[in-house]
């Protein structure tokens, strides 16, 4: 029952903040490499992390190699947003959950968004994906799971 009430009252404070409609986190995509600095990428962060410990949505990173992807959700674990769940998938070795602090979350987002386009080319010791790696928050039902 409460459950309903936070999911109802997330509803009304979606549709209470955005003139159309959108969800505030709607326009949270980034596609790998960007074209924005360090401050912005911090900033976007920062916002994708508040947003996962006040609605039901999750952040996901794709990483696309030759011949391969890697896929990491991140969702709070808790109410404050101390604690999240981080999902990770590899195509070659399956599923792996762990539970991490938001300080870790925060680094590895920013480190993910500010790779330079030769760091995948560089790991995989061949040419660059044909796919570039992308950010996206989306709601926790729409994320793949094991």
């Amino acid at each position: 029952m409460a459950s309903e009430r936070r999911s109802e009252t997330r509803s009304a404070h979606q549709a209470a903040s955005t003139p159309d409609g959108q969800a505030p986190w709607a326009d949270l995509e980034v596609v790998v490499p960007t074209d924005r600095d360090h401050t912005s990428v911090v900033a976007l962060v920062e916002c994708a992390l508040v947003e996962l410990t006040h609605e039901a949505v999750g952040a996901v990173f794709v990483a696309r190699e030759v011949g391969q992807s890697t896929r990491t959700q991140y969702v709070a674990a808790d109410d404050v947003g101390k604690q999240f769940q981080k999902r990770h998938f590899d195509d070659r070795l399956g599923w792996h959950e762990t539970t991490i602090p938001r300080r870790i979350v925060r680094d590895e987002l920013i480190t993910q968004l500010t790779r330079s386009p030769s760091t995948t080319a560089e790991r995989s010791g061949e040419g660059a994906a044909s796919e570039p790696d992308t950010f996206v928050v989306k709601p926790v039902r729409e994320l793949r799971t094991p």
